[in-house]
């Protein structure tokens, strides 16, 4: 088992010819000013010059993108929300990609090759995904931002943009003038091409983190959807062959049970993966029958720090081998 099947199983190996030719948008055309209230769908922004499928590169699986990139620590923090309930959205994908502290993106022109600044995760039980990251530069035309693309399904994601407020984020180059040498940004939001026409719904806060010497920011994103459930019940991946459950509880301290419905005798593998994309153990379960089945996973018992992990159920049987992820939330 390798970390192509593992990208398999979570629905991403191959998945960027799907969004290309099927991408359900949300639409364009919002207000500027305070911020909104939760729950408004965040408008749909070009993927921009350098989106680069993630699903090419087994590596773009992790939490920590920076590489070696320098630049003052950034941690951010995205919560993802269905528009049909307000409620968090579990198990979807988020995509991130920005440039370096001097505007360079990775994959392109002298950087090709490089992947730096590039990452996904899978979003908790709470909807949110973190990635610690460098604070991001600018470059000529464009206000400093990020973007991201949430993947709901194979059918539905939705691509944006977030950006800061200009005095903060203004205040931290000219705190760090020997990384960020460019300076402050020049640009308005009514200066940028993308925020010009509003901004209010990609609007992230920003604030200092004494423990880490950077900077932490926050943003809800709202997207087509129910909360809870999200819309990965109906992926295709498992073939009808099985339908794996959410683990119970969820939040979990230490031991939680995997349930999952298997409709074709198969072995079953329950594996657990570490959210930097490493397999850290394997519970494996040979002829099971049909019917109602479930997993005790025990942390200790594995030798596994109390952390969030995702857990992925390969089912092999004589129609071939499956595959679906979820997301196990600690408790914190």
């Amino acid at each position: 088992m390798n970390r192509k099947d593992f990208l398999k199983g979570i629905g991403l190996a191959g998945a960027g010819t799907v969004i290309a030719s099927k991408t359900v948008i949300a639409n364009r055309k919002l207000p500027s000013g305070p911020p909104p209230p939760n729950c408004v769908i965040i408008p749909t922004e070009t993927a921009g010059p350098f989106p680069l499928d993630l699903t090419e590169n087994q590596t773009f699986f992790r939490q920590d993108i920076r590489e070696d990139r320098t630049g003052v620590r950034h941690d951010l923090k995205l919560k993802i929300i269905g528009s049909a309930n307000c409620e968090p959205m579990p198990n979807v994908r988020v995509n991130i990609w920005h440039c370096d502290k001097d505007g360079n993106y990775s994959g392109y022109s002298s950087q090709s090759g490089l992947t730096y600044l590039r990452g996904y995760q899978l979003t908790d039980a709470n909807g949110e995904v973190t990635f610690t990251t460098i604070f991001p530069g600018w470059y000529t035309g464009r206000i400093c931002h990020i973007h991201f693309q949430v993947w709901v399904s194979s059918v539905y994601a939705a691509i944006s943009q977030l950006t800061y407020p200009i005095p903060e984020k203004n205040a931290i180059y000219a705190s760090n003038p020997s990384i960020y040498t460019k300076g402050a940004d020049p640009l308005s939001y009514n200066q940028d091409g993308i925020f010009n026409d509003g901004y209010a719904y990609q609007l992230a806060n920003i604030t200092a983190n004494t423990d880490t010497g950077g900077y932490d920011s926050y943003l809800e994103v709202t997207v087509q959807g129910t909360g809870i459930t999200a819309l990965r019940e109906a992926e295709p991946e498992t073939g009808g062959h099985f339908k794996l459950l959410q683990n119970q509880p969820n939040p979990f301290f230490e031991k939680t049970i995997v349930p999952f419905i298997l409709n074709t005798s198969s072995d079953v593998t329950l594996e657990i993966w570490d959210l930097a994309g490493k397999k850290r153990a394997e519970i494996v379960k040979g002829g099971l029958t049909t019917g109602n089945h479930q997993i005790e996973v025990n942390l200790s018992s594995l030798h596994l720090p109390n952390a969030t992990y995702v857990y992925q159920l390969v089912v092999n049987n004589a129609k071939g081998i499956f595959r679906q992820s979820k997301v196990m939330t600690v408790v914190k």
